[in-house]
């Protein structure tokens, strides 16, 4: 899953829920890769950058700002889980489903609300070679998580020491819970939050 404060559910993301493909046989590859985290790869800041630049075309027409690159790939010299990571402002959630007609023939997979269970967001899946490429968090600037997202991003980034210490929590956490997102996620709260308390 993505490296921001948000995590999203347990598989299968993205998928239907027909009864068929609740079973976990039938779901496809990406919706089940386990937790990889590895060092920093400079190249995800211009991944970053080419798919930020993309969907602020895309989404143009529904856009209230800027397309931000987030979570721990934006964060130069910090490891992460190699997926990147993006959140949008849209003026309202309900556009999502339209907005989904218009990224599908780019690779994003729509995530339900009802299969995510994040009310402050809609979520996409980019998926390249049936491995996860991107996350897109649709939402409203007025939603307390955009604010977090970035000052935790920013936060990062103007202080290697904590850089050097969430990289060392999420080697530790992935080698612990490889296939166990719900408590990769929760290990990590203590120290977003004390971040976060630095930002307030």
């Amino acid at each position: 899953m993505c490296d921001t404060l948000d995590e999203g559910t347990d598989p299968p993301e993205g998928l239907p829920m027909s009864e068929p493909e609740q079973h976990p046989a039938n779901w496809p590859a990406w919706a089940t890769e386990p937790i990889t985290v590895v060092n920093h790869d400079p190249a995800w800041l211009q991944q970053g950058a080419y798919e930020r630049d993309q969907l602020q075309q895309l989404l143009a027409p529904w856009l209230t700002d800027d397309v931000e690159h987030v979570g721990s790939t934006a964060v130069p010299g910090l490891a992460a889980k190699p997926i990147i990571d993006l959140q949008a402002p849209i003026h309202d959630l309900a556009d999502a489903e339209t907005i989904a007609s218009v990224l599908a023939p780019h690779g994003w997979h729509y995530v339900p609300p009802e299969l995510d269970q994040r009310a402050h967001r809609r979520f996409f899946v980019k998926v390249v070679h049936d491995r996860r490429a991107a996350h897109l968090h649709l939402m409203t600037t007025a939603s307390a998580r955009w604010r977090q997202q970035l000052a935790f991003r920013d936060a990062l980034r103007a202080n290697p020491d904590l850089v050097r210490a969430y990289a060392q929590l999420k080697h530790e956490l992935a080698r612990r819970h490889e296939d166990d997102r719900e408590a990769y996620t929760a290990g990590k709260q203590r120290f977003v939050d004390n971040v976060l308390a630095l930002t307030a």
